[in-house]
């Protein structure tokens, strides 16, 4: 309801405007003050929307009430009322914001005009408010999804070449030229502390959290350069951590990767990270990937290290052969340097599992490896791994043979039906029963787009048809698309077709003059 406070000193000025009032307005709140200092605090209390203040009142005059509420509360309008028609109150009004004044004595229709009119103004600007609050929401709704898309396409190679600096652009976070990932590794079924992570993390405006991966949760943090990396790591991992405690008995951890120079380059500290989780049995809960030892010889734990960047992309790839053979070069190099065999099969577990979280990345569950009895040679040693490994490679190619013949079919047949819609690949994801990352790969494999690039032309071929009707703005045609901001559609389109919307639409209809909804 729309709240109205009338101050006057004399109390039949009050009742009167009062019941004029009130007859007009039925759903007005109306209360009275009798003075300039009561008004002040009843501002506070009773926050109307409208106040009608008399100018000449003892002690504090209206126009110091005025001044004195409108630093509390701008919000609110004033109409003062005055028996002096004088230029220098008039002045002094106009520079404190007052909407309009009203003589004294004045007629009925006149005050009712004059309060009509401030509360018209002021519902259209609710309005206004409203609508602008609404497309906030859901611009800060679309950012959210931009933000884990964003993180997926650095993390996984699934770049999309005509979004991905605009997106970056988008979000309300400083990008710095170095930056690290952070891998949260949760328990089963923790997936509820999600949205607390992330809230934790934009309060701070440190960095970027992606989708969680089965039980993995990927986070791009940018370098603060006034403060150390290691500091800086492990501030934002205390922080983490502590969102744990709600819930105690259950263990959380934390990887980190090495800090990178652009974003090009993030997806090493990203596996760097992952690799920091192996032992997630450590007292401190969060491992730097620097402070991972090294199993064994220095040339062999080179080479393991080296291997882990590689294996990472030959499981998501399929080659399995690649991955047996890298294994096998790895015990034989232990072998050869004469490395305890019982460090040798530790070394490979780790190997076998950080296989098993990739495997995980594509929504592909395994057990975990285990060896079934502790190997007594090296020839055991590779048997035993050979059979771990072969049933990983079993379970990819049984999840892949599973998918439906028209699983890309029913993907491209929902993007076009809700193009219009805040569509991420997590959205797609819950459609089709799929993992993310395997959604994004397949996508691109059998299309040969990204899946966000098939969106923004479906997207665009639509506000191609809809800048043919000269009464819709392109403001319009901007929410109808599916965009929240209208510079950023701008650039998208302007990136698609070579031309500007506005370009497009002179082309389009011929003229060079358009109707007023063209802008």
């Amino acid at each position: 309801m729309t709240k109205l406070l009338i101050v006057d000193d004399e109390q039949i000025e009050r009742e009167g405007l009062q019941a004029i009032l009130q007859k007009a307005f039925p759903n007005l709140v109306i209360e009275q003050s009798k003075n300039g200092k009561l008004a002040v605090e009843m501002a506070g209390e009773f926050k109307p929307d409208l106040i009608l203040m008399d100018i000449k009142m003892p002690g504090m005059n209206g126009l110091e009430a005025v001044e004195r509420i409108s630093a509390e509360h701008p919000a609110i309008k004033f109409v003062m009322v005055t028996a002096f028609d004088t230029f220098d109150y008039a002045r002094q009004a106009i520079k404190l914001g007052v909407k309009d004044y009203l003589l004294k004595p004045s007629k009925a229709s006149e005050i009712i005009a004059t309060v009509g009119k401030v509360l018209n103004q002021n519902e259209e600007e609710q309005k206004f408010l409203a609508a602008s609050k609404s497309q906030q929401d859901a611009l800060q709704k679309a950012l959210t999804l931009v933000e884990t898309d964003v993180v997926t396409q650095l993390l996984f190679d699934h770049v999309h070449e005509v979004h991905l600096d605009m997106l970056v652009e988008m979000l309300d976070i400083r990008s710095t030229n170095e930056k690290f990932v952070m891998s949260v590794l949760l328990p089963e079924g923790s997936g509820h502390h999600y949205s607390s992570i992330k809230e934790k993390v934009r309060q701070t405006k440190s960095g970027w959290v992606g989708a969680l991966y089965g039980r993995q949760l990927p986070i791009i943090v940018f370098r603060e350069p006034n403060k150390s990396f290691r500091s800086q790591a492990v501030s934002l991992a205390n922080d983490i951590l502590a969102i744990a405690k709600i819930n105690p008995g259950v263990d959380w951890f934390i990887g980190i990767g090495n800090v990178c120079g652009s974003l090009g380059e993030i997806r090493q500290s990203y596996q760097e990270s992952l690799i920091a989780t192996m032992d997630s049995s450590l007292p401190v809960k969060y491992r730097f990937y620097f402070d991972v030892p090294v199993v064994g010889t220095a040339r062999c734990g080179h080479l393991a290290k080296l291997g882990e960047k590689e294996l990472f992309d030959q499981i998501r790839l399929g080659e399995w052969e690649e991955v047996q053979l890298h294994a096998m070069d790895l015990i034989q190099c232990y072998e050869n340097e004469g490395a305890d065999l019982l460090q040798t099969q530790q070394r490979v577990l780790e190997l076998l599992w950080i296989a098993s979280r990739v495997l995980s990345e594509i929504g592909i569950e395994t057990d975990k490896p285990l060896f079934s009895f502790q190997s007594q040679n090296f020839w055991q040693l590779r048997n035993e791994t050979s059979r771990l490994l072969e049933r990983m490679k079993q379970s990819y190619f049984v999840h892949y043979g599973e998918l439906e013949a028209d699983t890309i079919y029913q993907i491209k047949q929902y993007i076009m039906e809700h193009s219009h819609e805040d569509i991420s690949l997590e959205t797609l994801a819950q459609k089709v029963k799929l993992s993310p990352i395997y959604i994004s790969k397949m996508f691109k494999e059998k299309l040969g787009v990204n899946y966000i690039d098939f969106l923004t032309e479906c997207r665009i071929e639509k506000a191609k048809k809809l800048l043919g009707d000269p009464t819709k703005s392109i403001k319009e045609i901007t929410f109808e698309v599916g965009y929240h901001e209208p510079n950023y559609f701008s650039k998208v389109f302007k990136k698609i077709s070579s031309v500007s919307p506005k370009e497009y639409r002179k082309t389009l209809l011929g003229k060079k003059d358009l109707p007023v909804g063209e802008n």
